[in-house]
């Protein structure tokens, strides 16, 4: 049904091809043209449209496998863009995005100048708000349930948010709040037992709980109404108290109620007719509710379902058995994860932290091996961050591994709780830099600006492999305060990690070659770009000082110092918006230090960047060596 070929601008071959019932659909409107039985025939062909596209352009294959049904009858029952639907991270809105027009360009999906991965506010009007982070949509969709409310609006708002998003901070904030705030609010909690991950903690054990115990579920639909059947309706209040009774003989604390929300399910989420039904009754209700549902992630899908890990997010794959090319290995993370557990085996203090993603950040290597000293705390970042202060005040030795973009939300705590207290914790974030076709929300191009500025914070980034197993070695047994270092998605050089490398020595770099006419000073990932910029520099004559900082706090000032006082013009490169950035640190310190040398930065500009290939990105920014080279010699003429 599915075949290939047009082409997109990243140079992919994509699917176009469609089947009958989805050419059919270019607004949800004409959901409500189908039966059924049409309906559950689409869905067939949406996941079979996902699985054929996706094989191609890699994304969040298993998410939206497991929301099929769920967004038909979603939009089969409410009308976008009136109404709202706001997606928790919204990497599930697959889906969405293929029944409000866009299914005709669904296999452009998360490639340059395609459709976003996430949801995105200027790419729809039926997308009434934009997530990349996990946690937002109930306190968002409960601002917009205020502000109709204020406006004496009528539309329905709908979270939609997976069972993992429950235990992150701000939907609990969120759920304290609904109650007092509005009437009129749907939370439809999709419950698959899985993030990225496997699910944890006491949440998680919660709402299996409440799928394994049919008998409540039972119990809450039908005691009120039977005795209302029986008694007569003047016993209405009889009857809750029934209800409530049952329903506290079963599960004393019921989370979403002693919040006010009255509580639905749980029901297959995989059963149109129901799911329609249940939500024209919600419609109608005059409280604020939520619709437990539960589904499969990577539903229609073997692969999918028996790695629901790998399907939660990946690039291309081959349809009939789901396997993936090879990729470039050892990854920093493979890294990261081996190096930390090694050290950790050597030294009993040392213990690892993630929020939610073992396998991202390879700590999974430290949790097979090293169980006890392993914690993941779920998707809750600022709480991973205090946990990690607490571990530290008693001489563990935490290593907490968050990527670049989600060590954001942490950031009072690591100002508040580890660098004012000066705990010696470590801050590992993975993604240091751009993360590709994950677009904006993922891109971790600001951990440099809001750390270089925090007393007592040590902050690195390491040029190669072996350099990276080094600097961690170093932050094992550095105690005397907090550190940080960032690294890339996937691989740096390809150096070996047991490749030779110069000691770690705190705020040293390394001078590689010395020369008087420019100084090229390269941060880690782009380190290579410094070098390939001093070739282009030296095929023209010139002679080049290349230097590895190593440090982005403190700098190493002497080096700085000598090698700008001995050239004419200094460039800086790095992974990083130029804002605050390690570029700007350098000229900070060259105008105290009343140098006048001129700098020059190669570096993200003041804006979000948008989703592509790495390489398409840095030519259409300007992060080239060709680019640097522009720059550069205009002022050697001066």
């Amino acid at each position: 049904m599915i075949t290939p070929y047009s082409e997109t601008t990243d140079g992919a071959t994509h699917a176009t091809k469609l089947g009958p019932l989805l050419g059919a659909i270019h607004a949800p409107a004409n959901l409500r043209n189908l039966t059924e039985t049409d309906l559950i025939a689409l869905a067939a062909e949406i996941r079979e449209t996902l699985i054929n596209c996706l094989s191609i352009t890699g994304g969040h294959l298993g998410p939206n496998l497991g929301v099929v049904e769920l967004s038909i009858a979603l939009h089969r029952v409410f009308s976008t863009p009136a109404d709202k639907f706001v997606f928790d991270v919204s990497h599930q809105g697959y889906v969405h995005k293929i029944l409000t027009g866009r299914a005709a360009t669904i296999d452009t999906i998360r490639t340059y100048k395609g459709l976003n991965g996430f949801l995105l506010r200027t790419e729809s009007e039926h997308d009434s708000y934009g997530a990349g982070h996990a946690g937002t949509a109930l306190s968002a969709a409960l601002g917009m349930a205020a502000a109709r409310d204020l406006a004496g609006g009528d539309n329905h708002v709908v979270a939609i948010a997976g069972d993992a998003a429950f235990t992150c901070g701000p939907t609990l904030e969120a759920l304290n709040n609904i109650a007092e705030t509005t009437r009129k609010f749907i939370v439809v909690l999709n419950d698959n037992e899985w993030s990225i991950d496997k699910n944890v903690g006491a949440i998680a054990r919660y709402f299996n709980a409440l799928q394994t115990h049919a008998t409540y579920s039972a119990v809450r639909t039908t005691a009120a109404d039977f005795v209302e059947k029986i008694l007569g309706k003047a016993v209405r209040k009889i009857a809750h108290r029934v209800e409530e009774g049952a329903k506290n003989l079963l599960f004393p604390n019921v989370l979403f109620e002693k919040f006010g929300l009255r509580y639905f399910g749980p029901i297959d989420g995989h059963d149109i007719p129901l799911l329609i039904r249940t939500f024209e009754h919600l419609k109608t209700l005059n409280e604020p509710a939520v619709l437990h549902i539960i589904t499969e992630k990577g539903r229609g899908y073997q692969p999918a379902l028996d790695n629901p890990g790998k399907f939660h997010g990946l690039g291309a794959y081959k349809i009939e058995d789901g396997s993936t090319d090879t990729v470039a290995t050892p990854t920093c993370s493979d890294i990261f994860g081996r190096t930390v557990t090694d050290l950790a085996i050597d030294d009993p203090n040392i213990v690892a932290i993630t929020a939610a993603m073992p396998g991202g950040t390879k700590l999974e290597i430290f949790k097979r091996e090293l169980p006890d000293r392993y914690f993941d705390v779920g998707i809750a970042e600022e709480h991973a961050a205090l946990f990690a202060a607490g571990l530290a005040t008693e001489g563990c030795r935490p290593f907490l591994a968050i990527y670049s973009t989600f060590m954001q939300r942490a950031y009072d705590m690591i100002i508040h709780d580890i660098a004012l207290q000066n705990l010696p914790v470590r801050l590992c974030m993975d993604r240091g830099g751009l993360s590709g076709d994950d677009g904006p929300t993922h891109h971790g191009l600001f951990d440099i600006g809001y750390l270089r500025h925090i007393p007592n914070i040590i902050h690195m980034q390491p040029k190669d492999e072996a350099e990276f197993a080094a600097m961690l070695k170093w932050m094992a047994a550095y105690d005397t305060g907090p550190t940080a270092i960032r690294y890339p998605r996937g691989v740096i050089a390809g150096t070996p990690v047991d490749a030779q490398c110069a000691p770690i020595r705190l705020g040293k770099g390394e001078l590689i070659q010395e020369g008087t006419d420019v100084a090229l000073i390269g941060l880690g990932t782009f380190f290579s770009m410094a070098v390939r910029t001093k070739e282009l520099l030296e095929e023209k004559g010139f002679s080049v000082s290349l230097v590895n900082p190593r440090f982005i706090k403190p700098l190493d000032t002497t080096l700085l110092e000598r090698v700008a006082r001995n050239c004419k013009v200094v460039c800086t490169f790095e992974d990083h918006v130029l804002a605050n950035g390690f570029g700007a640190s350098c000229i900070e310190h060259l105008h105290d230090a009343g140098i006048s040398t001129r700098v020059e930065r190669i570096g993200w500009p003041d804006a979000f960047i948008e989703h592509g290939k790495p390489e398409i990105l840095h030519k259409l920014h300007g992060l080239t060596a060709e680019a640097a080279l522009d720059k550069i010699l205009p002022r050697l003429r001066i």
